[in-house]
Parts: structure tokens; sequence; C-alpha cells
């Protein structure tokens, strides 16, 4: 059984030109020989991912989507940056190859990067896929601690130093991510204004424990080894990464993960299997971050409400798009349905928090 994450056709609407590509990427990576293969990669509903290959040479090309994105989103420079000087130190992130920022090339900025082998973990697994109990809880247990080692690594001494501020991070991270929900709110959907006023009561002190933050560490933005599903080989999805209080990080990482015991709701919302016998509870992950990092989270409800609150905005600007036409994928059309369930998490969480 192949496990291997396979490119598909490219969805209609979201096509590139090959003549161009390929002149480009000729006349800019040596050794390139055969003809250009363009395909693409299905996941995700942000930045678009495309599978570029040359005979035996496989790379990825990563562009912005198609229709109105926000102003400061889908930086391509500075997640092409960010790959440079994370790759050597970290090396689940891939290795960038090329940067272009000529719009005669494809109308907006793209880079290209290595293509690294291996399986996600998605939804809905191949047919005849089986992971072990004792594989699942191992994996969870790594997926942790691979987040602990990029919270491990000194920003400054790779050249990351003015990534961003860490100083103040959650206070403007709650108050952009209030009005980006605000501005992206349509008729059919909660207003969260409930929601949005305890993040900003509820606000915790500064925490120590600053540096880089992915700001999407989940399931399926890891890359395993179709040998062994315990063994994380690659990192995806950079384009969020910036200096920040890390503790919103694991925040993030732990609102994905949907357990056994959630409403069904959340069930039909979640991306990936960690449903699966032997994977690790959000309690459990809870604690084996914080021993790793030896850091108290006795007040991280806070954190995983706003990690919630934060993918409903996602989910919600991505609808945005598809409730104004700016977007032909059917997938985003059924996003508004996500951002109600996301609310009512939220509250769940606010009202068991002895915060």
């Amino acid at each position: 059984m192949d496990l291997t994450d396979s490119p598909a056709d490219v969805r209609k609407g979201e096509e590139l030109d090959p003549k161009v590509i390929d002149q480009y990427l000729r006349e800019n990576i040596s050794g390139l020989r055969g003809p250009l293969e363009i395909r693409q990669f299905p996941g995700g509903f942000s930045n678009l991912t495309y599978f570029v290959k040359y005979g035996d040479a496989e790379m990825v090309l990563r562009r912005p989507p198609f229709g109105t994105i926000p102003k400061s989103g889908h930086d391509m420079a500075r997640e092409y940056r960010i790959l440079r000087a994370i790759h050597p130190v970290f090396p689940y992130a891939p290795r960038p190859i090329v940067f272009c920022d000529d719009p005669a090339v494809m109308g907006c900025p793209f880079y290209v990067m290595e293509r690294l082998h291996g399986f996600i973990l998605r939804k809905h697994p191949p047919k005849g896929f089986h992971m072990d109990p004792k594989d699942a809880r191992r994996f969870s247990e790594r997926m942790v601690e691979v987040l602990y080692e990029l919270h491990c690594v000194d920003y400054k001494a790779i050249g990351l130093g003015d990534l961003g501020n860490p100083d103040g991070y959650v206070r403007r991270q709650v108050e952009g991510w209030n009005a980006r929900y605000r501005k992206a709110r349509t008729p059919d959907v909660p207003d969260c204004e409930e929601i949005m006023q305890w993040l900003v009561e509820k606000m915790p002190p500064e925490s120590d424990r600053k540096g880089i933050v992915h700001n999407d560490f989940k399931v399926d933005n890891l890359l395993l080894d179709p040998n062994d599903l315990t063994r994380i080989v690659g990192v995806l999805d950079w384009e969020m990464c910036t200096l920040g209080d890390q503790i919103t990080d694991f925040g993030h990482m732990v609102a994905y993960w949907v357990e056994q015991g959630d409403p069904e709701e959340v069930h039909r919302m979640r991306q990936n299997c960690t449903t699966l016998d032997g994977m690790i509870s959000r309690a459990e992950m809870i604690a084996y971050y914080s021993k790793l990092a030896k850091v108290d989270l006795s007040d991280f409800d806070y954190y995983y409400c706003f990690g919630l609150f934060r993918l409903l905005v996602i989910l919600q600007q991505i609808y945005y798009r598809s409730y104004h036409g700016q977007t032909q994928d059917p997938r985003f059309k059924v996003l508004g349905f996500g951002a109600a369930v996301l609310e009512r998490a939220c509250r769940r969480v606010i009202d068991r928090s002895g915060l």
C-alpha cells in the first residue's frame, strides 16, 4: 500500500501557465531535464501547493490563493526567508530552492522548495491503513516533542531576530483576530462578541516562553515516514511563522486536536485521524508539553480557547471569499458551519474555565 501523499489534477480556476513556469524554472534552476509536469496537492485551505516535476527531479511550488486575500497575508518572500534560516537547524522544514517576485511570471510572488516524501495522516486514511495503538501514542507524543524542538531554536543565532516582536504578542494577536473576525463576518454566522470580550478580559500575564512560533502546527501539516508512522520527517506550511508567545503556538496545536469523547459536530469537521485508538488526549498532551518545557500551564484554558477562536476566524475568512463569490472551490461553501461549531466549542471552554 502506497501511503505517500500524492498530487492530483489541478483544480479548475487554479491552473498555472506551463510555458511561463517552464521558462522561469529552467533559467533559474540548473540541471532540469525532460518535460514539465504540474499537478496540485489537494489538501489545505490557504496557500496553493503544486507538484512540479522534470524527469526524476521533484519539487513543490507555493503561491498565494486566487481572489481577494488579506493585505498582510500570504507573504511568499517572508515564508521563503524563514525556510532558508530554519532548515539548517530544524531539518523537518523543507529546503527552499528559488524565490520569484516578478509579476510577469505568475502575477504574484511564489517560491519553489524541495519535495519531501511522506504520508499525511488525514481524516480518511487510504483503504487498508492501520496504526497500532502503541504507534498512535508514540506518534502523538512525537508531535509534541517536535514542536518543542522548534521552540528551542535560537532565533537570533539563525538571523531571525527581526522576524517579529514577541513582547506584547498575545494582546496584539487577540486584538488582531478579533478585528479580522468582525471584518470577515457574514450574516449567517454567530457574532462571537462575548467570546472576544472574554479573550480581552482574561488575558494572562506575559509568558517567558518567547521565540519562534510555527502558528499552524497540526497533524495534516506533518509528513510521516511511510515505513514508520511514529517518525516525523517534515513540517509544512510556514506562512504564519513568527516570533511570539510559544504557549499560544501550543494552544493552536491543541485546538486542532479532536479526541474520541468530543461532540459529534466536532468530529464532523475534524481534518485528520486524531481519534485513532492510542492517540493521547488533550489533557495528556498539555501535561507532556508542560513537562518538556518546564512551564506552568494552569491558565491553559485561555490559550486553548484562543486557539479555537483563531481557527474559527481562519475558516470564516475563507468562507467569506466563498460567500461573496471570490472562489470556485466547493470545499469553502461549508466552512460557515465550521465557524458555528467552533463558536460553541469556545463557549464550552469558557463555561468550564476557572479563569
